[in-house]
């Protein structure tokens, strides 16, 4: 069984690139288009491996939805890994304080992505 990878990004180009790259992979994808989004598909989907997140978002960005996550038992052992544009090292570390296991700044090299997701979930 493949394993699931939600993508939480505002932008459908990006979540469709993404989405592209993991399937060829033979991951699952699921998609959520913001941060409140991603929690309701979180809430909805029990077998996820990770999620990938970008930072900024409407209604609910991707440190918010991080730390809302983690503050529920069912979710605190979610691996996140956040894919954006941002690359400050205070955001960074805010990102790793509320849980995130990893930084990816776009745009992203498939081989560094997959490579990272495969070292968090293991191979599709």
């Amino acid at each position: 069984m493949a394993k699931k990878v939600l993508i939480v990004d505002d932008s459908r180009t990006v979540r469709q690139q993404l989405g592209v790259v993991l399937t060829e992979a033979g991951y699952e994808v699921v998609e959520a288009s913001d941060g409140l989004d991603g929690a309701e598909k979180i809430a909805q989907t029990s077998d996820l491996a990770m999620v990938i997140c970008d930072v900024n978002m409407p209604r609910m960005n991707g440190i918010e939805m991080l730390t809302f996550l983690k503050q529920d038992p069912r979710h605190a052992n979610l691996l996140v890994l956040m894919l954006t544009t941002e690359g400050q090292p205070a955001l960074i570390a805010r990102a790793k304080a509320a849980g995130a296991r990893g930084w990816i700044v776009k745009p992203f090299k498939p081989d560094l992505l997959l490579g990272t997701v495969r070292k968090l979930v293991g191979a599709a």
